[in-house]
């Protein structure tokens, strides 16, 4: 794969209605085919449908392996495992969390520096992971990057965590193939580190008098510059409070 692809050049995704988009992401929903397909139609979907998406991906992790398992272009998957090698960014902190990341301009951005420079010199100026909201034996993202002058507005935003929310059906589907008892040891193992990353950011909070935004970019660089996995960052600074416990 080259090191640096650009946008530019990809094929260009006609505007799509999104009630008609979701018309059809309801009849795909209903584990008739392979996750894999499931979640390539759902990344074409959302780059048709989003406003100012020009590259799509979704991002699974099971335990601490991330993986894109559906894009729209060679920048997206770029991007992901740009991510997927530093060990953090965006996608990975958005699944791990589930909740939304949002980088106004690759430009100019304090939060994820390394990853911004990489974005800019590929000519993705915006982008916009947002994390599956059903906790299960694998959890994810829906990642959208945007090459024009425009942030993502509050309308795509809205979309993408519609779609987000459809991803996440498919990923319960799938994990009723998996025993019961893997099931809920997985299960635990998400919902333990999204409550540690809460955890330390309500830590953060109380010392900073700042606002879960506000915290949760102050563990991110700390993740960024220690070159540690955000969880672990979080679970540091939590025992820390407790003194060394």
């Amino acid at each position: 794969m080259p090191s640096e692809p650009s946008v530019s050049g990809e094929a260009a995704y006609p505007v799509h209605d999104p009630h008609a988009a979701f018309a059809e992401l309801s009849k795909i929903m209903l584990g008739e085919q392979p996750l894999t397909a499931t979640m390539e139609r759902i990344a074409a979907l959302a780059a048709q449908t989003i406003p100012g998406a020009d590259a799509v991906s979704v991002t699974l992790m099971e335990g601490d392996e991330a993986r894109t398992v559906a894009f729209t272009g060679p920048v997206a998957v770029a991007l992901d495992e740009r991510q997927y090698e530093a060990g953090f960014g965006p996608c990975m902190d958005a699944a791990v969390t589930g909740g939304t990341i949002v980088i106004e301009d690759t430009s100019n951005d304090a939060v994820y520096p390394d990853f911004s420079r990489a974005a800019a010199r590929q000519g993705v100026r915006h982008t916009l992971s947002v994390g599956m909201p059903i906790p299960q034996r694998i959890v994810g993202a829906l990642n959208i990057y945007g090459i024009g002058t425009a942030a993502f507005d509050d309308e795509a935003k809205r979309l993408t965590s519609t779609y987000a929310g459809y991803a996440a059906v498919s990923l319960a589907n799938a994990a009723l193939y998996t025993s019961t008892a893997e099931l809920a040891m997985q299960m635990q193992q998400a919902m333990a580190s999204r409550a540690v990353i809460e955890q330390a950011k309500g830590i953060l909070m109380r010392d900073n008098r700042c606002s879960p935004d506000d915290a949760f970019a102050m563990l991110v660089r700390a993740s960024n510059q220690g070159n540690r996995k955000l969880r672990d960052v979080a679970q540091a600074m939590v025992r820390s409070a407790q003194g060394g416990r």
